[in-house]
């Protein structure tokens, strides 16, 4: 904790305990730290109310947390309709809701091991994962809302659950844990055989991330000399196209994900496959749909520029638009903000803007009911601007 977050303590830090062995600990061991450094510590528990049990052991920790005097909050989560991928769509809401609960507290502790890190990177081996998937789980995860933090990630989960029982802490086995159907269960029982084992993969994990770091500090330096238009003004990013083809393709690679993010504002990388595909297509001239972005060359420039389909949602012209943009100018409650699209061909003077005619498409205009009235990117202002809100 003190190389996490040292040596200037936060005044609060949050923990997300589902009930498990590694978790209980956790929130000991948390606990008595907090005690010492003067840190208030407050609790959450995700119900995602998919066992009838889950309930039960989200009480569990609540009385735990009472008579260790820390706060404790059940979040429950009811937004899974049956379809896609259950165990991805549980962990996307448990970042959700913890997320919206953190509030003002920026840091929050996960009771990931080094079991937990060694079957993540079996999972992404056996997926074909590169460099980024095989560093595994950082020990730190910074998100636009909260940073997660890890302390357990070099610990063995039989010592937490050892120091559970020697002190009677009590926890619960989540049988899912043991759901064959799971693939980090499947990866969990791979384990221990043929040499494979904990500490050998969550040290590869330790050197897959320290390459990480040093091609992250390569892409950041190519990217420099390859961009061309930074998406702070129009809410797209232009590259030169010879520039990019020179670099070598794992840093091309990297430079383009990290763009693809920046305009979706999507903090999570495209797939490496899809992401290989897209570039291919757009080094060749031609034009790819990614991460919600279109990848266009044209002009002897490599565009990532924001997808229309992706952006269709109308809002209150005094909120956020897209998750980046922020409008000024004569508010009124019948005005609502959402793309230009086809109702670019209403703005005479968008040539003169210099601004590529997909990015304008994909850009905010001012709305009432289905009469345009302002579209501040592609030169029909009538009082409003639009600006990039900073990450």
């Amino acid at each position: 904790m003190g190389a996490l977050l040292g040596p200037d303590f936060p005044t609060e830090v949050g923990l997300a305990v589902s009930g498990g062995g590694d978790s209980m600990a956790m929130l000991h061991l948390a606990a008595g730290w907090a005690r010492v450094y003067g840190v208030t510590l407050k609790v959450a528990t995700v119900d995602h109310g998919l066992r009838v049990e889950s309930a039960t052991e989200a009480t569990m920790v609540a009385d735990e947390c009472r008579g260790l005097g820390l706060r404790h909050n059940t979040l429950k989560w009811q937004g899974w309709d049956g379809n896609g991928n259950l165990q991805d769509a549980a962990r996307q809401a448990r970042f959700d809701l913890l997320s919206a609960w953190s509030g003002t507290c920026r840091y929050v502790l996960m009771a990931h091991t080094q079991d937990d890190q060694a079957e993540t990177v079996l999972m992404r081996l056996i997926r074909g994962s590169g460099v980024d998937g095989l560093a595994g789980m950082a020990v730190k995860r910074v998100l636009p809302d909260m940073t997660i933090l890890r302390p357990l990630l070099g610990v063995q989960r039989k010592d937490l659950r050892h120091y559970c029982q020697v002190l009677k802490i009590p926890f619960v086995d989540d049988p899912s844990n043991d759901d064959p159907r799971f693939d980090r269960v499947k990866m969990r029982r791979l384990i221990g055989q043929q040499g494979l084992d904990t500490a050998t993969l969550a040290k590869t994990a330790q050197q897959m991330a320290r390459a990480r770091e040093a091609l992250t500090q390569r892409a950041m330096e190519c990217r420099a000399r390859a961009i061309r238009t930074d998406f702070s003004e129009a809410g797209y990013i232009a590259f030169d196209h010879d520039a990019m083809a020179e670099i070598e393709e794992e840093t091309r690679l990297r430079i383009i994900a990290e763009g693809l993010c920046d305009v979706a504002r999507n903090p999570y990388r495209p797939r490496l496959s899809a992401l290989e595909d897209a570039v291919e297509v757009a080094l060749s001239g031609g034009t790819a749909t990614l991460h919600g972005c279109l990848l266009i060359a044209t002009k002897g420039q490599i565009v990532i520029i924001r997808e229309l389909q992706a952006v269709t949602g109308c809002c209150s012209t005094r909120n956020m638009w897209d998750g980046r943009w922020e409008l000024d100018g004569p508010h009124a409650p019948e005005l609502l903000v959402g793309a230009l699209g086809d109702a670019l061909s209403d703005c005479s003077n968008w040539r003169s803007t210099g601004h590529p005619r997909h990015a304008l498409r994909a850009s905010p205009a001012i709305w009432h009911d289905d009469r345009l009235i302002a579209a501040p990117l592609a030169g029909l202002n009538n009082g409003w601007m639009a600006r990039i809100v900073a990450k």
